[in-house]
């Protein structure tokens, strides 16, 4: 082993326990059976049976998961629509500023986009008096705003990729765009619609700063809770609902690797073998 690679390695290591060992050590002081954040007194579940009377984190909990599985989806059927139009309509008027727009969200602070966000609702209110108070709508949407960029990413990558030939010859032999559109181009594009996703569903769930924004009175986030209590000091509890969230990302997370590897797998299959036979079928019938 030479000393590059010897350096890489040292680094790599380095690295990831930079990233892992303060989570290890948060998992381990969640067991704590002291008050106190810092000093250890022994071993004890008794934060992770507290949780169950912390009605208002629970709460949160179940705000938070609501709002991103609805983001997630949203972000996925406009972010999916809008890498379909940047990569297969090449030419239309504007279409340089309708990626700039779509685009726009991943370089945007989310300071700017919250502030912008926010009074665009209190116009709106008092305009045409919709929404007459901020709460998990206008969360869903400002969230949905700032996910459907990182899709349309996601999935204009995979689309760029694909080979456009058994489209094309799903078209030629009759089939409607929108049938060869969900039937042909869906199913190939499926692993990175599902990764899409679970990225909107882990920035939403995620987000502290645009929720702070545009949320109102009964409607706070998990983070926002976390952060509102962590600015008074630590709390075991708060280690025990992080430790919660470690192990339920980590499950998901294997889980959506497998599926999602499976998923490829599958679609590479009907694309090697439909791509001949549809060939073969614009041949015979051009000859």
């Amino acid at each position: 082993m030479n000393t590059r690679s010897t350096f890489s390695t040292v680094m790599l290591w380095l690295g990831l326990a930079f990233i892992y060992v303060p989570m290890l050590i948060l998992v381990i002081y969640s067991f704590n059976d002291s008050r106190l954040v810092t000093v250890w007194g022994g071993w004890s579940i008794r934060w992770y049976v507290g949780l169950l009377d912390n009605q208002q984190l629970i709460n949160a909990v179940q705000r938070s998961l609501q709002i991103a599985f609805f983001t997630a989806c949203a972000a996925v059927l406009l972010g999916t629509l809008a890498a379909f139009v940047m990569t297969r309509i090449k030419r239309f008027r504007g279409r340089t500023l309708f990626s700039g727009l779509v685009t726009a969200p991943l370089v945007m602070p989310e300071v700017i986009t919250g502030l912008s966000l926010l009074l665009l609702f209190v116009s709106m209110a008092q305009l045409v008096g919709w929404p007459a108070e901020r709460g998990m709508v206008t969360i869903w949407i400002a969230h949905t705003t700032f996910s459907t960029a990182y899709v349309a990413i996601v999935v204009s990558g995979r689309l760029g990729e694909l080979d456009q030939s058994i489209e094309e010859a799903a078209l030629d032999l009759g089939s409607p765009p929108w049938k060869t559109f969900l039937l042909i181009t869906v199913p190939m594009i499926a692993p990175s619609i599902f990764a899409g996703w679970l990225l909107a569903f882990t920035l939403s769930l995620d987000d502290l700063v645009l929720a702070s924004f545009v949320s109102g009175p009964g409607a706070t986030t998990l983070p926002m809770e976390v952060f509102s209590a962590v600015r008074l000091g630590v709390k075991p509890d708060i280690n025990a609902i992080a430790s919660l969230i470690l192990l339920a990302v980590s499950l998901f997370t294997l889980l959506a690797w497998f599926v999602a590897r499976s998923a490829e797998k599958r679609s590479r299959m009907p694309e090697a073998e439909a791509a001949p036979t549809w060939k073969d079928a614009i041949d015979s019938r051009r000859n």
